[in-house]
């Protein structure tokens, strides 16, 4: 293999709309264009660039199949003395088989080189790829500039048995290469967010090069598309598993470098998650407002801390000017609620209005003939009593995201929505759950974080109990264990998929397990998520496009038999 070698490559991470396929053509010619101002050889562009990798069952419609290289033609033409690597579709003309096939096209001085396909297709978490494309069967290299280039589709690249304990699929496509003779291999990928990952791709690519004693171009997406969040940070590695290009995450970023420059790139990745867990919620924000026609964002401000996380994340996002805030104060609000609702509209710089709720519910309680509520009886009819504020709440809120054309942003974390805490076309009203896979625990994070250098948040939002203010005296610990104890059992469960027996092996007590996990998977709380709006994701496994659970079932986690230890003679 070769150590080094002179090429100057330029990294085209961008931000694709799904379906904009004009759109998203100009963003390639506009990096082609800085390319060659860069005197690059090659730009290399993410998976499915042109049509979006998320663009999901459009990839079933014949339209969509059938136009699939058309938008190749500009982009070929563009390269004049420099070689290019896009995602694209391209379709599989056997008469069996997927339609498609997942492929990076191989451009070169205005000709179209030939294509390498996706070999491994991914169907866990938010992935489904068979459902979609045929995998490749076959590997090629490619010639450029005397240089034998190896080409992997994300998920190809990824099966390295020297870097991973458990592997997904037998065979490795990015060796393959390698061992035909690559002496450099590039993969675009798609790869979503989640905490942890950035920094384990480049521990990922770092490995592979010094192994394999081949430079790696590996190019990620970049942006919001639903609640699925690619945060780019795409990376440059030499031979020797010397990181010399590190994009900054989370935003589009075109730069070119000289592979044999010998220079470690500077700009490093945040180390702190609970920072690239803030950035991500606020790309998400932006993206999901600005692809789907949103200026202007709206949510209901409690004077709690879940949604004075979200106001300032809104206010990140899209500029405090185009955030309303409504506070909807009910009897059972408190006087400290609705002052520290006020002041932080204040700090954040957004727009309040208040909109008290308690004419209305006192008018349709008496028209219903329910009793006040109170916070010492659970039957039927008090939660009744109690969700009626909430919709009422979620009346309003709806109401003017309509007659505004403002996006409603659902201010429910993942601890409540795992147990079902929160009411159906109330508090769950929304087009965007912002902090929907995000814990109780974190959002406390993310409160600090925005209060690290002043105090953007008023600690009095940070410090009171939690509590839904829907009876007298209400505190959440009267309904959910303490979020110090429920949340790493609910970590363990989602994120790492343990089941129960690991979890109480962990340190967790066991009744406690057991009462949370049949908690999350009972049907009622399955049929509220079902119809929860899109949930940004920053977690694997998390509950939103990912997760799939049937709403009829009678499933249970139940104690397993203890195991009988038995004698010799036995």
């Amino acid at each position: 293999m070769l150590e080094s070698f002179q090429m100057r490559v330029t990294i085209g991470q961008i931000n694709t709309t799904n379906g904009d396929y004009e759109g998203n053509v100009q963003r390639i010619l506009n990096a082609i264009d800085r390319a060659k101002k860069d005197n690059s050889d090659l730009i290399v562009f993410p998976e499915v660039t042109i049509q979006g990798y998320t663009s999901f069952d459009w990839f079933l419609d014949p339209d969509v199949v059938r136009s699939a290289l058309e938008p190749l033609n500009k982009i070929i033409e563009a390269t004049e003395g420099l070689a290019s690597i896009v995602g694209t579709v391209r379709p599989n003309d056997q008469p069996t088989g997927r339609k498609l096939y997942n492929s990076a096209a191989v451009i070169r001085d205005r000709k179209l080189i030939g294509f390498a396909d996706k070999t491994l297709l991914p169907e866990y978490d938010v992935f489904d790829d068979p459902r979609y494309f045929e995998p490749s069967h076959q590997r090629r290299l490619f010639d450029l500039n005397e240089t034998k280039l190896g080409i992997a589709v994300c998920e190809d690249f990824w099966n390295d048995k020297t870097f991973w304990k458990q592997r997904l699929y037998p065979n490795d496509p990015a060796q393959e290469l390698i061992e035909m003779g690559a002496q450099l291999l590039v993969s675009i990928n798609a790869s979503p967010f989640n905490k942890g990952k950035p920094r384990m791709r480049c521990d990922m690519v770092s490995h592979r090069a010094r192994t394999a004693n081949v430079p790696i171009i590996f190019v990620n997406l970049v942006g919001g598309n639903d609640g699925i969040i690619f945060d780019g940070a795409s990376i440059i590695s030499d031979a020797t598993g010397r990181i010399v290009l590190q994009a900054p995450p989370f935003e589009e970023f075109v730069e070119t470098v000289d592979l044999d420059c010998g220079v470690p790139d500077s700009r490093c990745l945040p180390a702190d998650d609970i920072e690239t867990v803030r950035m991500a919620l606020v790309l998400g924000i932006r993206d999901y407002a600005r692809k789907n026609n949103f200026t202007k964002a709206i949510l209901g401000l409690s004077g709690g801390i879940d949604s004075a996380v979200v106001a300032a994340l809104a206010a990140e996002a899209l500029g405090g000017e185009n955030v309303l805030a409504v506070t909807m104060p009910s009897p059972y609000s408190s006087r400290g609620s609705i002052d520290d609702s006020i002041e932080l509209s204040k700090r954040l710089g957004i727009e309040s209005r208040a909109k008290p709720i308690g004419d209305a519910f006192h008018v349709l309680r008496h028209e219903l003939d329910l009793p006040e509520p109170d916070v010492n009886i659970k039957s039927a009819v008090e939660r009744a009593v109690e969700n009626l504020q909430s919709r009422l709440r979620g009346n309003i809120l709806m109401t003017i995201s309509n007659a505004e054309n403002r996006l409603l942003l659902s201010t429910g974390n993942k601890s409540e929505l795992a147990l079902g805490y929160c009411t159906l076309y109330g508090d769950t009203n929304g087009g965007l759950a912002v902090i929907g896979d995000a814990l109780k625990t974190e959002v406390y994070q993310l409160a600090r974080l925005y209060n690290r250098e002043r105090e953007l948040l008023p600690e009095s939002i940070i410090n009171k109990p939690p509590s839904a203010e829907l009876a007298p005296g209400q505190l959440d610990e009267q309904s959910l264990p303490p979020y110090d104890k429920l949340d790493p059992i609910l970590k363990l469960y989602f994120e790492l998929k343990q089941s129960p027996e690991e979890i109480i092996a962990a340190g967790h007590d066991a009744n406690l397990v057991y009462d949370i996990l049949n908690r999350v998977e009972s049907p009622a709380n399955e049929f509220k998520r079902r119809q929860l709006p899109p949930t940004l994701i920053i977690s694997r496994n998390a509950i939103g496009i990912g997760r799939r659970r049937p709403i009829a079932h009678r499933y249970r986690r139940v104690p397993q038999p203890a195991k009988v230890s038995r004698g010799a003679s036995d």
